[in-house]
């Protein structure tokens, strides 16, 4: 679909919700490529942006509105229908669009079937709106927030009344953070050439060598294409410090891409070290392939299973940044929010402590293994933590600095640290 031939910003927002909810697609790969083929101005592909990731971001608080004004429930409404429901109640509840005018140009997205009922629902809420749940439960928490009512419950557990100032934080959007890329230029050149294009960057409160932008596209600021800086989280630069890489030593990166950790080690390793990036899918290899290229640092790719592992060792530093359920980036992912299956975070787990089990073979005496996840729960986090403990005797805690002071494990979070939400562990290999 092009421009002229009917794309607008709110029929590339359906698609990519349609897609998102019913194909279990990622929003940060499908919106980019919808808009691509779209042919929209900046302006539209702005909106297009704003109406997708904004309609997943408060899922859960929109399909509760419109179960309550809708005359059937919202699992008996025509999937279709109920898309379109969810892309009018964001206008009309989250955004500064005319209700009519939410009203009149959702509707017109509808067909003939659907059309009467869908019009009817968002008048409606139009109408009538629905006031956030005022209670303090899991549930209405995640009515106010839009992030699932089982991680509210985690997060109780883990920072206690904070928990839904940290469900607030992961539900709302993350600003763009630019790690400068030391191997071509330094942070105060980045913050000039920024300045110089009228962009305001702020220093990151974790990490030194990154700075804070509100929202953008990378590939149009001044010094992306000679590879001044890499878009990345302060959070995962941060590992990169808990991992500590010094010149001159041998580093893997177990599961690498796509490849922002093992490209910041590998800069810190120069002159004289290696860094093997490795992955299980060569696809998302060619992705560290081509950053590589473009920030002029020099690794060593491998495509490989890393519980079945092809390397030997001995190196000096390891890192295990593992699959998991990925909540901690939601500012990013707004489907993080209400995907994750609760009962799937066992099978994750047992993952994560299978590949740091292998990984710690590769590691010599004395070496440093560093155990990551973007996530929060404390199966994937402190359970695999405990469990690689009991079935790795030759392994020891490692206390490293953090924002909160030393520890042998940190969390971060967007709350509190202005970051995605991490948790990193260290550990040092015995004699």
């Amino acid at each position: 679909m092009t421009a002229r031939s009917g794309s607008t910003a709110r029929s590339v927002a359906l698609e990519t919700i349609r897609r998102v909810i019913e194909e279990h697609a990622y929003s940060t790969l499908v919106l980019p490529a919808l808009l691509r083929r779209a042919g929209l101005d900046a302006r539209d592909r702005a909106f297009a942006t704003e109406l997708a990731y904004g309609t997943l971001r408060r899922r859960i608080p929109i399909d509760r509105s419109i179960g309550m004004r809708s005359t059937r429930p919202i699992e008996r409404i025509d999937v279709r229908a109920r898309h379109l429901l969810r892309l009018g109640a964001y206008q009309l509840a989250y955004t500064a669009v005319p209700p009519h005018a939410a009203v009149a140009e959702t509707v017109s997205l509808a067909n003939g079937r659907e059309r009467g009922f869908v019009n009817a629902v968002l008048r409606r809420l139009a109408s009538d709106p629905v006031p956030p749940p005022g209670g303090d439960g899991a549930d209405d928490v995640a009515g106010r927030t839009g992030l699932a009512a089982w991680a509210v419950e985690e997060l109780r557990a883990l920072v206690g009344g904070d928990a839904e100032e940290a469900s607030t934080a992961l539900a709302s959007r993350g600003p763009l953070c630019l790690r400068t890329n030391t191997a071509k230029t330094d942070i105060a050149s980045l913050e000039r050439a920024l300045r110089g294009a009228s962009r305001d960057p702020r220093p990151a409160p974790l990490d030194p060598a990154c700075l804070l932008l509100d929202g953008g596209d990378p590939t149009a600021l001044p010094g992306y294409q000679d590879g001044w800086f890499a878009v990345q989280d302060q959070a995962s630069a941060f590992v990169v410090r808990v991992l500590d890489p010094a010149p001159g030593e041998r580093v893997a990166d177990l599961c690498a891409a796509p490849g922002g950790k093992a490209l910041a080690a590998a800069a810190a390793t120069d002159p004289g070290g290696i860094v093997v990036a490795a992955d299980r899918s060569e696809r998302r290899v060619g992705l560290i392939a081509r950053q590589a290229v473009r920030l002029g640092v020099r690794t060593r790719l491998l495509v490989q299973d890393s519980t079945a592992p092809a390397l030997a060792g001995p190196f000096d530093r390891v890192l295990v940044d593992a699959p998991c359920s990925g909540i901690g980036s939601a500012r990013r992912r707004p489907e993080l929010l209400w995907r994750v299956d609760r009962g799937r975070l066992t099978t994750l787990a047992a993952r994560q402590v299978r590949l740091l089990e292998v990984a710690v073979d590769s590691l010599r005496d004395g070496g440093r293994l560093v155990y990551s996840v973007c996530t929060f729960p404390r199966a994937e986090t402190d359970a695999v933590c405990d469990e690689l403990l009991r079935v790795r005797r030759d392994l020891a805690p490692t206390v490293t600095n953090g924002p909160d002071g030393p520890s042998e494990r940190h969390r971060l979070w967007p709350h509190r640290h202005g970051s995605d939400g991490m948790f990193v562990a260290a550990f040092t290999r015995l004699p």
